[in-house]
């Protein structure tokens, strides 16, 4: 079994090779636009499939996707061969899976809010330190009462319940303000203008489907995720690194050391990531970092300048390879500095001058030996890949996806019974229930109205007949009085009795 693959060669034709029981232990590839990170990327990913490591990389330009197709010897890539020594580079497509988050160019790819949680969520909304408290909230709510959040019209209507019953969760849970909660929704529904709602929902990406090999020879498959259109949206990108990255830490079991690792990821444009990341975040995003070489994982990140990555997480990275950098104003040449001091110097040059000389395709190369410590930095040429160069057509890519076997399993959005549903039963059963109450006091209303009404009525009635009475007990008075004998007042009494 291979121990290591070559990356690149020393104009003294010294081998620079990353060891497969290192690789583990990460690694940074840095340098200006132009200078030949992507080549060195699809060498070490071709490098890792070839050893029967899979492998998972962001497409941001589009040019990876030609992994898939076999390289050619063109004049320049012999010359390169030639300059470098090499006369029997094989030259091969390699076992390539496309994924999307937006399931236009590849396999698509879910998760459930739930899954998500509020730390990253918030991260993709924006949110403020309050904000994100409001959230949090929500999704213990939602947890407590066995509520399950799959997209984001669970999550909106989950917000629109809490901000309706604030009075009565915010005793139990701490405040609920509603300016929050309208900044939330606003978020929320930028994020859907985004595209973000493909992402939520079921069925979710099994992690496991990003670690499989080719049937034909073992070779690692290479996960490359059409991310052109998602880099448009930077919050929603470093988002989505940041969830695969912490699903990764949670759901891939503990292995120890091994001859090789079980999976590499590499994050390009991995300043996104920690842009303006709270204090908190980063210490958690570097405690990851530390622990996941364990279950054997390596990471390797790409940006421009090794000052884009925090020192926290440069300090665990232990290859690197540096291609030029342009450096004119002060802070440009403060960073090459630092990125010269984060090698082990070679007396043979000076690691600051050779870092703006490089040319393209070249590079400072310094990977681990079997101590696990840093060999002294090499000035290298990088190895052409063993794939082609450039974009591949549409039909291709259309080939390839119809051709995996995972082709169907997550194509079809899947809508289960989720917070969305209990809910809106909820919030109709509470509708009617208010209806139903509404009515019935207006039927009580109307009742006391009539009741009030009938005795009004007979209480006037009562009134005039009394009044009447009155008038004939007068009236009988009288006539009875002005009667001349006894005699005739009996009588007269008599008659009136029967008259009244």
């Amino acid at each position: 079994m291979e121990k290591s693959f070559l990356v690149g060669k020393s104009k003294d034709g010294d081998e620079l090779s990353i060891l497969l029981n290192k690789a583990n232990r990460h690694g940074v590839i840095c340098g200006a636009s132009g200078t030949g990170k992507s080549t060195t990327l699809k060498v070490m990913a071709e490098g890792f499939s070839n050893a029967g490591v899979p492998v998972f990389l962001a497409d941001v330009k589009g040019d990876l996707a030609s992994l898939c197709k076999k390289g050619e010897a063109s004049e320049s890539i012999q010359t390169r061969l030639e300059n470098l020594g090499i006369k029997d580079r094989e030259f091969k497509d390699f076992p390539v899976k496309f994924w999307d988050v937006f399931a236009k160019n590849g396999h698509p790819i879910r998760t459930t809010i739930d899954s998500v949680g509020p730390d990253i969520l918030a991260i993709m909304l924006g949110l403020t330190e309050t904000q994100e408290g409001v959230l949090d909230i929500a999704f213990r709510i939602a947890n407590d009462n066995g509520l399950k959040l799959d997209d984001l019209k669970d999550l909106r209507l989950l917000l629109q319940y809490v901000g309706d019953n604030k009075k009565e969760f915010t005793t139990k849970y701490g405040n609920i303000t509603q300016p929050s909660i309208g900044v939330i929704q606003r978020s929320l529904l930028s994020l859907e203008n985004q595209g973000a709602d493909l992402f939520f929902g079921n069925p979710e990406l099994d992690i496991f489907d990003l670690i499989t090999f080719s049937p034909e020879d073992g070779r690692g498959t290479i996960n490359i995720l059409d991310a052109v259109k998602l880099f448009d949206s930077p919050d929603l990108y470093a988002s989505f690194l940041l969830w695969l990255l912490i699903n990764l830490y949670t759901k891939m079991p503990e292995v120890g050391d091994l001859d090789k690792p079980k999976v590499v990821f590499f994050f390009d444009e991995a300043h996104l990531l920690f842009n303006g990341i709270a204090p908190y975040r980063l210490k958690k995003i570097v405690q990851i970092v530390k622990l996941i070489r364990s279950k054997g994982i390596g990471l390797y990140f790409i940006s421009q300048s090794i000052t884009d990555i925090p020192d926290e997480i440069l300090a665990q990275m232990g290859n690197r390879i540096q291609h030029g950098v342009r450096a004119y104003t002060p802070t440009e040449l403060k960073n090459v500095k630092v990125a010269a001091n984060s090698f082990r110097a070679n007396s043979k040059f000076n690691t600051e001058k050779e870092i703006t000389s490089l040319g393209t395709g070249e590079a400072l190369i310094s990977f681990q030996n079997e101590k696990g410590e840093p060999e002294v930095v090499e000035k290298a040429t990088i190895l052409p890949p063993q794939s082609s160069f450039g974009t591949i057509d549409s039909a291709t890519r259309e080939n390839i996806i119809k051709s995996s076997n995972i082709y169907g399993k997550y194509d079809t959005p899947v809508e289960r019974d989720s917070a969305y549903e209990q809910l809106d039963k909820l919030l109709k059963e509470k509708i009617e229930k208010d209806l139903e109450e509404k009515n019935k006091a207006k039927e009580e209303v109307e009742t006391a109205k009539a009741t009030k009404a009938e005795k009004q009525a007979q209480a006037k009635e009562d009134k005039e007949k009394a009044k009447r009475d009155k008038k004939m007990e007068k009236l009988r008075d009288r006539l009875i009085g002005n009667a001349a004998s006894t005699i005739e007042r009996k009588v007269l009494n008599s008659i009136l009795k029967k008259i009244f």
